[in-house]
Protein backbone atom coordinates (compact mmCIF):
# COMPACT_ATOMS: atom_id res chain seq x y z
CA UNK A 1 0.00 0.00 0.00
CA UNK A 2 1.15 3.60 -0.99
CA UNK A 3 2.44 5.90 2.03
CA UNK A 4 1.30 8.53 -0.48
CA UNK A 5 -1.81 10.54 1.75
CA UNK A 6 -4.51 10.34 -0.32
CA UNK A 7 -5.91 14.04 0.01
CA UNK A 8 -2.13 14.67 -1.80
CA UNK A 9 -2.83 12.04 -4.75
CA UNK A 10 -6.29 13.97 -5.95
CA UNK A 11 -4.47 17.18 -5.53
CA UNK A 12 -1.69 15.30 -7.69
CA UNK A 13 -4.29 14.20 -10.45
CA UNK A 14 -5.50 17.04 -10.85
CA UNK A 15 -2.78 18.77 -12.87
CA UNK A 16 -5.15 20.75 -15.38
CA UNK A 17 -7.03 22.56 -12.95
CA UNK A 18 -6.38 25.58 -10.72
CA UNK A 19 -3.78 24.27 -7.48
CA UNK A 20 -6.51 26.60 -5.26
CA UNK A 21 -9.88 24.64 -6.62
CA UNK A 22 -8.07 21.26 -6.51
CA UNK A 23 -7.36 21.56 -2.81
CA UNK A 24 -10.87 22.22 -1.91
CA UNK A 25 -12.59 19.44 -4.29
CA UNK A 26 -10.05 17.10 -2.96
CA UNK A 27 -10.74 17.69 0.38
CA UNK A 28 -14.75 17.73 -0.22
CA UNK A 29 -14.51 14.30 -1.53
CA UNK A 30 -12.33 13.42 1.98
CA UNK A 31 -14.91 14.96 3.98
CA UNK A 32 -17.63 14.18 2.01
CA UNK A 33 -19.30 10.96 3.90
CA UNK A 34 -19.49 12.93 7.38
CA UNK A 35 -20.86 15.99 5.80
CA UNK A 36 -24.60 14.48 5.53
CA UNK A 37 -26.75 15.03 2.30
CA UNK A 38 -26.01 17.84 -0.35
CA UNK A 39 -28.62 20.64 -0.65
CA UNK A 40 -29.50 22.48 -3.78
CA UNK A 41 -29.35 25.78 -2.43
CA UNK A 42 -25.99 26.78 -4.29
CA UNK A 43 -24.45 25.45 -7.17
CA UNK A 44 -21.58 23.10 -7.37
CA UNK A 45 -19.56 22.93 -10.68
CA UNK A 46 -21.45 21.97 -13.61
CA UNK A 47 -21.54 18.12 -14.20
CA UNK A 48 -21.57 18.75 -17.93
CA UNK A 49 -17.08 18.50 -18.41
CA UNK A 50 -17.95 20.69 -21.47
CA UNK A 51 -20.01 23.27 -19.75
CA UNK A 52 -17.66 22.74 -16.41
CA UNK A 53 -14.82 23.87 -19.29
CA UNK A 54 -16.57 26.79 -20.56
CA UNK A 55 -17.32 28.05 -17.11
CA UNK A 56 -13.59 27.85 -15.98
CA UNK A 57 -12.76 29.62 -19.50
CA UNK A 58 -14.88 33.14 -18.30
CA UNK A 59 -13.31 32.50 -15.03
CA UNK A 60 -9.98 32.22 -15.83
CA UNK A 61 -10.44 35.45 -18.33
CA UNK A 62 -12.24 37.08 -15.95
CA UNK A 63 -9.44 36.18 -13.48
CA UNK A 64 -7.08 38.40 -15.70
CA UNK A 65 -9.10 41.72 -14.51
CA UNK A 66 -8.15 43.72 -11.19
CA UNK A 67 -9.88 41.71 -8.50
CA UNK A 68 -12.87 43.16 -6.03
CA UNK A 69 -10.11 44.50 -3.32
CA UNK A 70 -8.60 46.89 -6.25
CA UNK A 71 -10.46 49.91 -7.27
CA UNK A 72 -10.40 53.16 -9.18
CA UNK A 73 -12.98 54.74 -7.80
CA UNK A 74 -14.98 55.93 -11.00
CA UNK A 75 -18.17 54.69 -12.38
CA UNK A 76 -17.02 55.87 -16.25
CA UNK A 77 -15.88 52.62 -17.30
CA UNK A 78 -19.04 50.80 -16.31
CA UNK A 79 -21.26 53.75 -17.51
CA UNK A 80 -19.42 53.37 -20.27
CA UNK A 81 -20.14 49.76 -21.18
CA UNK A 82 -23.90 50.24 -20.27
CA UNK A 83 -23.46 52.70 -22.92
CA UNK A 84 -22.75 50.78 -25.79
CA UNK A 85 -25.00 47.95 -24.50
CA UNK A 86 -28.12 49.94 -25.20
CA UNK A 87 -28.53 50.94 -21.21
CA UNK A 88 -30.05 47.46 -20.19
CA UNK A 89 -30.30 48.93 -16.46
CA UNK A 90 -32.97 51.28 -17.57
CA UNK A 91 -35.52 48.25 -18.69
CA UNK A 92 -36.55 47.97 -15.17
CA UNK A 93 -37.42 48.77 -11.95
CA UNK A 94 -34.60 48.50 -8.95
CA UNK A 95 -34.11 48.31 -5.41
CA UNK A 96 -30.78 49.15 -4.28
CA UNK A 97 -28.56 48.05 -1.67
CA UNK A 98 -26.12 49.22 0.19
CA UNK A 99 -24.66 49.11 4.13
CA UNK A 100 -22.30 47.08 5.86
CA UNK A 101 -23.64 44.25 7.46
CA UNK A 102 -26.99 42.11 5.99
CA UNK A 103 -27.07 43.29 2.72
CA UNK A 104 -27.06 39.79 1.31
CA UNK A 105 -29.58 38.54 3.73
CA UNK A 106 -32.02 41.56 3.14
CA UNK A 107 -31.98 40.96 -0.90
CA UNK A 108 -33.10 37.34 -0.01
CA UNK A 109 -35.87 38.78 1.63
CA UNK A 110 -36.91 41.23 -0.86
CA UNK A 111 -36.44 39.21 -3.87
CA UNK A 112 -38.53 36.39 -2.39
CA UNK A 113 -41.60 38.87 -0.78
CA UNK A 114 -41.57 40.02 -4.75
CA UNK A 115 -41.93 36.65 -5.99
CA UNK A 116 -44.31 35.66 -3.93
CA UNK A 117 -46.51 38.61 -5.15
CA UNK A 118 -45.97 37.23 -8.82
CA UNK A 119 -42.91 39.61 -9.96
CA UNK A 120 -39.95 38.09 -12.02
CA UNK A 121 -37.07 39.05 -9.65
CA UNK A 122 -33.47 39.73 -10.93
CA UNK A 123 -30.79 39.68 -8.10
CA UNK A 124 -27.15 40.53 -8.27
CA UNK A 125 -25.28 39.99 -4.73
CA UNK A 126 -21.32 39.59 -3.72
CA UNK A 127 -19.13 37.85 -3.11
CA UNK A 128 -20.50 34.38 -3.96
CA UNK A 129 -20.31 31.17 -1.28
CA UNK A 130 -18.98 28.72 -3.88
CA UNK A 131 -20.09 29.28 -7.29
CA UNK A 132 -19.52 32.57 -9.37
CA UNK A 133 -22.71 32.09 -10.62
CA UNK A 134 -24.08 32.46 -7.49
CA UNK A 135 -24.35 36.53 -7.72
CA UNK A 136 -26.82 36.93 -10.77
CA UNK A 137 -30.06 34.80 -9.72
CA UNK A 138 -33.58 34.84 -11.77
CA UNK A 139 -36.47 33.95 -10.01
CA UNK A 140 -34.39 33.11 -6.86
CA UNK A 141 -32.43 30.70 -8.59
CA UNK A 142 -28.84 31.40 -9.64
CA UNK A 143 -28.70 31.36 -13.40
CA UNK A 144 -27.33 28.15 -14.91
CA UNK A 145 -23.53 27.35 -15.70
CA UNK A 146 -24.69 27.76 -19.55
CA UNK A 147 -26.46 31.08 -19.33
CA UNK A 148 -23.43 32.08 -17.58
CA UNK A 149 -21.11 31.74 -20.04
CA UNK A 150 -23.69 33.16 -22.83
CA UNK A 151 -23.63 35.94 -21.01
CA UNK A 152 -20.14 37.03 -21.07
CA UNK A 153 -19.45 35.94 -24.75
CA UNK A 154 -22.84 38.22 -25.84
CA UNK A 155 -21.16 41.42 -23.52
CA UNK A 156 -17.44 40.25 -24.16
CA UNK A 157 -16.72 41.91 -27.54
CA UNK A 158 -18.61 44.95 -26.14
CA UNK A 159 -16.45 44.77 -22.77
CA UNK A 160 -12.87 44.78 -25.03
CA UNK A 161 -14.40 47.75 -26.84
CA UNK A 162 -14.32 49.78 -23.47
CA UNK A 163 -11.04 48.29 -22.41
CA UNK A 164 -9.33 49.96 -25.57
CA UNK A 165 -11.28 53.22 -24.38
CA UNK A 166 -10.63 53.33 -20.95
CA UNK A 167 -6.70 54.50 -19.26
CA UNK A 168 -8.12 51.24 -16.79
CA UNK A 169 -9.48 48.12 -18.29
CA UNK A 170 -12.98 47.04 -16.87
CA UNK A 171 -12.38 45.47 -13.61
CA UNK A 172 -13.80 42.35 -12.32
CA UNK A 173 -16.49 43.15 -10.48
CA UNK A 174 -17.33 45.96 -13.19
CA UNK A 175 -18.06 43.00 -15.73
CA UNK A 176 -19.90 40.78 -13.62
CA UNK A 177 -22.07 44.13 -13.36
CA UNK A 178 -22.74 44.67 -17.20
CA UNK A 179 -23.35 40.64 -16.76
CA UNK A 180 -26.27 40.91 -14.41
CA UNK A 181 -27.93 44.03 -16.13
CA UNK A 182 -27.56 42.96 -19.20
CA UNK A 183 -29.44 39.10 -18.12
CA UNK A 184 -31.57 40.77 -16.13
CA UNK A 185 -32.61 43.16 -19.63
CA UNK A 186 -32.83 39.61 -21.58
CA UNK A 187 -34.64 37.69 -19.32
CA UNK A 188 -36.68 39.90 -18.64
CA UNK A 189 -36.99 40.67 -14.79
CA UNK A 190 -40.08 43.16 -13.82
CA UNK A 191 -37.76 44.42 -11.06
CA UNK A 192 -33.83 44.14 -10.34
CA UNK A 193 -32.40 43.67 -6.31
CA UNK A 194 -28.93 44.97 -6.46
CA UNK A 195 -26.08 44.65 -3.93
CA UNK A 196 -23.30 47.02 -3.90
CA UNK A 197 -19.93 45.38 -3.82
CA UNK A 198 -18.51 48.13 -1.54
CA UNK A 199 -19.63 51.31 -0.86
CA UNK A 200 -21.76 53.33 -3.26
CA UNK A 201 -21.26 56.44 -5.28
CA UNK A 202 -18.65 55.12 -7.40
CA UNK A 203 -19.65 51.34 -7.12
CA UNK A 204 -20.04 49.90 -10.33
CA UNK A 205 -23.55 49.08 -9.16
CA UNK A 206 -24.32 52.70 -8.62
CA UNK A 207 -25.64 53.12 -12.65
CA UNK A 208 -29.13 52.43 -11.48
CA UNK A 209 -31.35 54.89 -10.64
CA UNK A 210 -33.36 52.89 -8.07
CA UNK A 211 -36.86 53.52 -7.04
CA UNK A 212 -36.33 52.00 -3.83
CA UNK A 213 -33.01 52.71 -1.93
CA UNK A 214 -32.23 50.81 1.62
CA UNK A 215 -29.16 51.06 3.62
CA UNK A 216 -28.48 48.22 6.01
CA UNK A 217 -27.03 49.00 9.55
CA UNK A 218 -23.52 50.76 8.77
CA UNK A 219 -20.49 49.84 11.30
CA UNK A 220 -16.14 50.11 10.30
CA UNK A 221 -15.64 47.89 7.17
CA UNK A 222 -13.14 48.77 4.73
CA UNK A 223 -11.85 51.99 6.47
CA UNK A 224 -8.92 52.43 4.42
CA UNK A 225 -11.42 53.37 1.45
CA UNK A 226 -14.26 54.11 2.59
CA UNK A 227 -13.69 56.36 5.99
CA UNK A 228 -12.26 55.61 9.83
CA UNK A 229 -16.16 56.73 11.31
CA UNK A 230 -20.21 55.34 10.60
CA UNK A 231 -20.22 59.19 9.40
CA UNK A 232 -17.66 59.08 7.10
CA UNK A 233 -18.43 56.07 5.22
CA UNK A 234 -22.52 57.07 4.89
CA UNK A 235 -21.20 60.08 2.97
CA UNK A 236 -20.13 56.79 0.30
CA UNK A 237 -22.91 55.00 0.81
CA UNK A 238 -25.43 57.59 0.71
CA UNK A 239 -24.75 57.66 -3.01
CA UNK A 240 -27.55 55.25 -3.65
CA UNK A 241 -29.99 57.67 -2.83
CA UNK A 242 -31.48 59.35 -6.04
CA UNK A 243 -33.66 62.22 -7.10
CA UNK A 244 -37.68 61.30 -5.33
CA UNK A 245 -36.48 57.96 -4.35
CA UNK A 246 -37.90 56.19 -1.50
CA UNK A 247 -35.05 55.52 1.33
CA UNK A 248 -35.04 52.60 3.50
CA UNK A 249 -32.73 53.42 6.96
CA UNK A 250 -32.20 50.56 8.93
CA UNK A 251 -31.11 51.47 12.59
CA UNK A 252 -27.87 53.55 12.27
CA UNK A 253 -25.05 55.19 14.18
CA UNK A 254 -26.82 58.63 15.08
CA UNK A 255 -23.52 60.33 12.77
CA UNK A 256 -24.74 57.99 9.67
CA UNK A 257 -27.97 58.97 10.02
CA UNK A 258 -27.44 62.63 9.74
CA UNK A 259 -25.41 62.35 7.14
CA UNK A 260 -28.23 59.74 5.40
CA UNK A 261 -30.93 62.05 6.19
CA UNK A 262 -29.16 65.12 5.12
CA UNK A 263 -28.54 63.50 1.58
CA UNK A 264 -32.06 62.32 1.59
CA UNK A 265 -33.44 66.28 1.38
CA UNK A 266 -31.00 66.76 -1.09
CA UNK A 267 -32.75 64.64 -3.82
CA UNK A 268 -36.27 65.21 -2.49
CA UNK A 269 -36.56 61.34 -1.12
CA UNK A 270 -38.70 59.91 1.18
CA UNK A 271 -37.21 58.37 4.28
CA UNK A 272 -38.84 55.13 6.36
CA UNK A 273 -36.71 54.95 9.24
CA UNK A 274 -36.40 51.69 11.63
CA UNK A 275 -37.76 51.95 15.00
CA UNK A 276 -40.03 55.49 13.82
CA UNK A 277 -42.19 54.31 10.84
CA UNK A 278 -41.21 50.19 10.85
CA UNK A 279 -39.31 48.30 12.96
CA UNK A 280 -39.59 45.04 14.58
CA UNK A 281 -42.35 44.55 17.34
CA UNK A 282 -41.90 41.42 18.92
CA UNK A 283 -39.99 38.09 18.07
CA UNK A 284 -39.70 34.78 19.91
CA UNK A 285 -37.39 32.21 19.35
CA UNK A 286 -38.92 29.18 17.52
CA UNK A 287 -37.63 25.75 16.35
CA UNK A 288 -35.70 26.44 13.25
CA UNK A 289 -35.99 30.12 13.60
CA UNK A 290 -38.24 32.45 14.77
CA UNK A 291 -41.54 34.09 14.99
CA UNK A 292 -41.97 37.75 14.44
CA UNK A 293 -44.50 40.52 14.35
CA UNK A 294 -43.19 43.32 12.17
CA UNK A 295 -44.61 46.44 11.86
CA UNK A 296 -44.59 48.12 8.38
CA UNK A 297 -45.34 50.98 6.49
CA UNK A 298 -48.99 49.66 6.25
CA UNK A 299 -49.38 48.23 9.21
CA UNK A 300 -48.48 45.17 11.56
CA UNK A 301 -48.04 42.05 10.47
CA UNK A 302 -48.22 38.85 12.81
CA UNK A 303 -47.00 35.93 12.87
CA UNK A 304 -44.12 35.57 10.93
CA UNK A 305 -41.95 32.60 10.97
CA UNK A 306 -38.56 33.49 9.69
CA UNK A 307 -36.29 30.27 9.16
CA UNK A 308 -33.11 32.08 10.51
CA UNK A 309 -31.54 32.87 13.34
CA UNK A 310 -30.72 35.90 15.29
CA UNK A 311 -32.44 39.02 16.22
CA UNK A 312 -30.32 41.06 13.25
CA UNK A 313 -32.17 38.86 11.24
CA UNK A 314 -35.00 39.70 12.16
CA UNK A 315 -33.87 43.78 11.78
CA UNK A 316 -33.20 42.38 8.37
CA UNK A 317 -36.39 41.41 7.59
CA UNK A 318 -38.04 44.59 9.28
CA UNK A 319 -35.95 46.27 6.39
CA UNK A 320 -37.11 44.18 3.77
CA UNK A 321 -40.52 44.26 4.26
CA UNK A 322 -40.96 48.56 4.10
CA UNK A 323 -38.41 47.88 1.04
CA UNK A 324 -40.93 45.76 -0.61
CA UNK A 325 -43.71 48.08 0.91
CA UNK A 326 -42.23 51.08 -0.47
CA UNK A 327 -41.80 49.27 -3.69
CA UNK A 328 -45.61 48.59 -4.54
CA UNK A 329 -46.57 52.13 -2.76
CA UNK A 330 -47.86 50.87 0.54
CA UNK A 331 -48.00 53.81 3.02
CA UNK A 332 -48.43 56.16 -0.34
CA UNK A 333 -50.20 54.93 -3.03
CA UNK A 334 -51.86 52.27 -1.33
CA UNK A 335 -53.45 52.38 1.98
CA UNK A 336 -53.94 48.86 2.85
CA UNK A 337 -50.97 46.55 3.71
CA UNK A 338 -49.39 43.63 2.02
CA UNK A 339 -51.72 40.70 1.83
CA UNK A 340 -50.28 38.98 5.23
CA UNK A 341 -50.70 35.38 3.99
CA UNK A 342 -47.92 36.06 0.67
CA UNK A 343 -45.78 37.55 3.30
CA UNK A 344 -46.02 34.94 5.81
CA UNK A 345 -45.46 32.46 2.63
CA UNK A 346 -42.04 34.66 1.36
CA UNK A 347 -40.67 34.37 5.13
CA UNK A 348 -41.30 31.02 5.24
CA UNK A 349 -39.14 30.08 2.25
CA UNK A 350 -36.33 32.16 2.81
CA UNK A 351 -32.65 30.80 3.20
CA UNK A 352 -29.46 32.44 3.05
CA UNK A 353 -26.18 30.17 2.98
CA UNK A 354 -23.29 30.32 4.94
CA UNK A 355 -25.21 32.60 7.30
CA UNK A 356 -25.82 30.48 11.09
CA UNK A 357 -26.18 27.27 8.36
CA UNK A 358 -26.12 24.42 10.04
CA UNK A 359 -24.40 21.76 7.55
CA UNK A 360 -23.95 19.18 10.05
CA UNK A 361 -24.81 16.99 13.10
CA UNK A 362 -23.30 14.73 16.10
CA UNK A 363 -21.62 17.14 16.15
CA UNK A 364 -23.15 19.99 14.99
CA UNK A 365 -21.35 22.20 12.48
CA UNK A 366 -22.75 25.98 12.03
CA UNK A 367 -20.87 28.23 9.22
CA UNK A 368 -21.04 31.86 9.26
CA UNK A 369 -19.45 34.64 6.74
CA UNK A 370 -19.30 37.16 9.70
CA UNK A 371 -15.88 38.84 8.72
CA UNK A 372 -15.55 41.89 10.21
CA UNK A 373 -16.10 43.45 14.72
CA UNK A 374 -20.20 44.41 14.00
CA UNK A 375 -21.08 40.93 12.45
CA UNK A 376 -18.89 38.96 14.23
CA UNK A 377 -21.06 40.03 17.75
CA UNK A 378 -23.95 39.96 16.22
CA UNK A 379 -23.27 36.09 15.54
CA UNK A 380 -21.96 35.53 18.84
CA UNK A 381 -25.32 36.48 20.49
CA UNK A 382 -27.01 34.78 17.86
CA UNK A 383 -25.44 31.50 18.49
CA UNK A 384 -26.14 31.65 22.24
CA UNK A 385 -29.67 32.13 21.50
CA UNK A 386 -30.07 29.43 19.32
CA UNK A 387 -28.16 26.71 20.09
CA UNK A 388 -27.41 25.18 23.18
CA UNK A 389 -23.89 24.45 23.38
CA UNK A 390 -21.95 23.05 26.06
CA UNK A 391 -18.77 23.37 24.49
CA UNK A 392 -18.23 25.21 20.84
CA UNK A 393 -15.00 25.19 18.84
CA UNK A 394 -14.64 28.12 16.47
CA UNK A 395 -12.50 27.62 13.33
CA UNK A 396 -11.34 30.74 12.17
CA UNK A 397 -9.90 31.97 8.69
CA UNK A 398 -9.77 35.18 7.99
CA UNK A 399 -8.63 37.86 5.00
CA UNK A 400 -5.53 39.91 5.86
CA UNK A 401 -7.40 43.32 5.23
CA UNK A 402 -9.93 43.15 8.18
CA UNK A 403 -9.80 43.97 11.59
CA UNK A 404 -9.54 40.62 12.72
CA UNK A 405 -8.49 41.17 16.24
CA UNK A 406 -11.78 42.52 16.45
CA UNK A 407 -13.69 39.52 15.01
CA UNK A 408 -11.71 37.35 17.42
CA UNK A 409 -12.11 39.57 20.46
CA UNK A 410 -16.21 39.16 19.90
CA UNK A 411 -15.78 35.45 19.27
CA UNK A 412 -13.43 35.23 22.64
CA UNK A 413 -16.41 34.33 25.22
CA UNK A 414 -18.19 32.40 22.68
CA UNK A 415 -15.43 29.89 21.95
CA UNK A 416 -13.70 27.26 24.45
CA UNK A 417 -10.87 26.25 21.93
CA UNK A 418 -10.25 27.99 18.41
CA UNK A 419 -8.55 26.32 15.57
CA UNK A 420 -6.58 28.50 13.43
CA UNK A 421 -6.53 28.07 9.74
CA UNK A 422 -6.84 29.62 6.46
CA UNK A 423 -8.38 29.56 2.89
CA UNK A 424 -7.17 29.26 -0.31
CA UNK A 425 -7.60 32.88 -1.29
CA UNK A 426 -4.54 35.18 -2.15
CA UNK A 427 -5.97 37.36 0.23
CA UNK A 428 -6.02 35.22 2.79
CA UNK A 429 -4.19 35.89 6.41
CA UNK A 430 -1.50 33.40 7.06
CA UNK A 431 -2.50 31.24 9.75
CA UNK A 432 0.69 31.73 11.83
CA UNK A 433 0.32 35.43 12.02
CA UNK A 434 -3.68 35.24 12.86
CA UNK A 435 -2.18 32.40 15.34
CA UNK A 436 -0.33 34.87 17.04
CA UNK A 437 -3.09 37.66 17.21
CA UNK A 438 -5.96 34.50 18.77
CA UNK A 439 -2.76 33.68 21.34
CA UNK A 440 -2.95 37.22 22.74
CA UNK A 441 -6.41 36.68 22.89
CA UNK A 442 -7.96 33.29 24.01
CA UNK A 443 -4.45 32.15 25.94
CA UNK A 444 -1.71 29.30 24.42
CA UNK A 445 -3.58 26.45 25.56
CA UNK A 446 -7.14 27.53 24.00
CA UNK A 447 -5.41 28.25 20.40
CA UNK A 448 -4.87 25.50 17.92
CA UNK A 449 -2.94 25.83 13.88
CA UNK A 450 -4.23 24.14 11.09
CA UNK A 451 -3.07 25.41 8.40
CA UNK A 452 -5.14 23.46 5.76
CA UNK A 453 -9.19 23.82 6.25
CA UNK A 454 -9.98 20.24 6.03
CA UNK A 455 -7.31 19.34 8.74
CA UNK A 456 -9.24 22.44 10.67
CA UNK A 457 -12.26 21.08 10.21
CA UNK A 458 -11.32 17.67 11.35
CA UNK A 459 -9.57 18.94 14.59
CA UNK A 460 -12.58 20.99 15.50
CA UNK A 461 -14.82 18.47 15.25
CA UNK A 462 -12.75 16.21 17.25
CA UNK A 463 -12.33 18.75 19.90
CA UNK A 464 -16.46 18.79 19.79
CA UNK A 465 -16.46 15.88 20.58
CA UNK A 466 -13.86 14.78 23.36
CA UNK A 467 -16.64 14.98 25.97
CA UNK A 468 -18.44 12.56 24.85
CA UNK A 469 -20.82 12.21 21.83
CA UNK A 470 -23.93 13.45 23.27
CA UNK A 471 -22.68 16.23 25.34
CA UNK A 472 -23.72 19.22 23.22
CA UNK A 473 -20.61 20.18 21.66
CA UNK A 474 -20.51 22.28 18.29
CA UNK A 475 -18.01 23.98 16.15
CA UNK A 476 -18.81 27.20 14.00
CA UNK A 477 -16.91 28.26 11.21
CA UNK A 478 -15.91 31.76 10.33
CA UNK A 479 -14.23 35.08 9.54
CA UNK A 480 -14.92 35.18 6.01
CA UNK A 481 -16.86 34.46 3.34
CA UNK A 482 -14.43 32.50 1.25
CA UNK A 483 -13.49 30.51 4.44
CA UNK A 484 -17.45 29.59 4.66
CA UNK A 485 -17.91 28.73 0.90
CA UNK A 486 -14.66 26.06 1.08
CA UNK A 487 -16.21 24.75 4.59
CA UNK A 488 -19.39 23.78 2.78
CA UNK A 489 -17.64 22.02 -0.45
CA UNK A 490 -15.82 20.00 1.99
CA UNK A 491 -18.50 19.33 3.96
CA UNK A 492 -20.22 17.94 0.83
CA UNK A 493 -22.43 21.03 0.29
CA UNK A 494 -23.15 22.26 -3.07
Amino acid sequence: MSDTDPFDEIIDAETDRDPDLAVIEAGSRTLRAAGGAAVADVPGRPRDPEVDKALRAVEADLATRWGETKLEPSVSRIAALMDVLGEPQRAYPSIHITGTNGKTSTARMIETLLGAFDLRTGRYTSPHVQSITERITLDGAPISAERFVETYDDIKAYVEMVDAQQEFRLSFFEVLTGMAYAAFADAPVDVAVVEVGMGGSWDATNVIDADVAVVTPIDLDHTDRLGGTPGEIAVEKGGVIKQDATVILAQQPVDAAQVLLKKAVEVDATVAREGLEFGVVGRQVAVGGQMLTLRGLGGEYEEIFLPLHGAYQAHNAAVALAAVEAFFGVGTQRPEPLDIDTVRKAFAAVTSPGRLEVVRRSPTVVLDAAHNPAGARATAEAVGEAFDFSRLIGVVGASGDKNVRGVLEAFEPIFAEVVITQNSSHRAMDADELAAIAVEIFGDDRVQVEPRLDDALEAAITLAEEDGEFTGGGVLVTGSVITVGEARLLLGRG
